[in-house]
């Protein structure tokens, strides 16, 4: 080797090894998993065909898919510094890292400091009512979309609508007005506003249909009883019904109310979430220093 190259080679390292490859090996495993994040949203986006027609994208900010992308990409960002800069012993990006981390960690707690000062001026609860509406009005467009509603009013809430299942008249395919153009689903609610059956094994897809229609009351099975005459064979099946109420069969909390009671029951678990994952920063910037 020439001399030339060889002078300016280093003996010792400047870091520790174990906190070398410690900060190595935690950045290689943000770094695969930010690809695989990336790649499920890429994937996603080109299923709904959305690179060639991005003026379907509607409040961008609340496609899943689109925030996965987001996601991806800072995550990937951060890894690929922090793991080849660790292992390179590159100091540019080492301090590209560092940097990255402090904005990111400035960004949090700014993020965290104005939602807690707007929490009683309203602007949380407006951003996220326009949120909904968004996706309300664009349900059955985007499959996406409609999976997370669906997620959120079914498994996660266990709600219906904004303020409840009167908003869903603000989709075309659930007005009432669209009984006139011969809307199965005009006047009714989707089926993740259904309250679940115990028995139930197979989801009724259609237990929304007419729910806000005016006079509207549920028929349900009380009693099934079947005789059988062996002699004559024949079968006779009696049902008994029983009149059930639309408050028995949806929900009629709305999503809004239902958030906010949700936040409140798991305040402690949130923030204990949120300062772990500050602290976490912290001592990757600390690695650092």
């Amino acid at each position: 080797m020439p001399a030339a190259v060889r002078k300016f080679r280093r003996e010792t390292s400047e870091i520790s090894c174990c906190l070398k490859y410690l900060l190595f090996a935690s950045n290689v495993i943000l770094w695969l998993s930010a690809l695989l994040v990336l790649s499920v949203g890429i994937w996603a986006w080109s299923e709904k065909d959305m690179f060639r027609n991005i003026t379907r994208l509607h409040f961008i900010a609340l496609d899943p898919a689109f925030v996965l992308i987001i996601l991806g990409c800072i995550a990937f960002q951060l890894g690929f510094m922090g793991s080849v800069g660790a292992l390179r012993e590159n100091t540019c990006l080492l301090a590209a890292y560092a940097i990255f981390l402090s904005v990111l960690l400035i960004a949090e707690i700014g993020f965290c400091a104005v939602a807690f000062v707007l929490k009683d001026k309203g602007w949380i609860k407006d951003q996220a009512t326009e949120g909904l509406k968004a996706f309300i009005r664009h349900y059955r467009e985007d499959a996406d979309q409609q999976n997370l509603i669906d997620w959120i009013q079914e498994d996660w809430l266990q709600c219906c609508g904004i303020d409840g299942p009167k908003d869903w008249d603000s989709n075309n395919y659930f007005n009432c007005s669209s009984i006139a153009i011969g809307s199965r689903e005009a006047c009714g609610v989707p089926f993740s506003c259904c309250r679940r059956r115990p028995q139930e094994l197979i989801k009724n897809k259609q237990c929304g249909y007419d729910v806000r229609k005016e006079g509207y009351v549920s028929l349900h099975n009380t009693h099934n009883q079947v005789t059988l005459f062996s002699q004559n064979a024949f079968l006779t099946h009696s049902r008994i019904v029983r009149k059930q109420p639309v408050d028995r069969n949806i929900h009629e909390r709305g999503c809004l109310r239902a958030g906010e009671d949700w936040l409140e029951a798991h305040l402690i678990s949130v923030a204990m979430c949120c300062v772990a994952l500050l602290v976490l920063q912290v001592q990757r910037k600390t690695m650092l220093i």
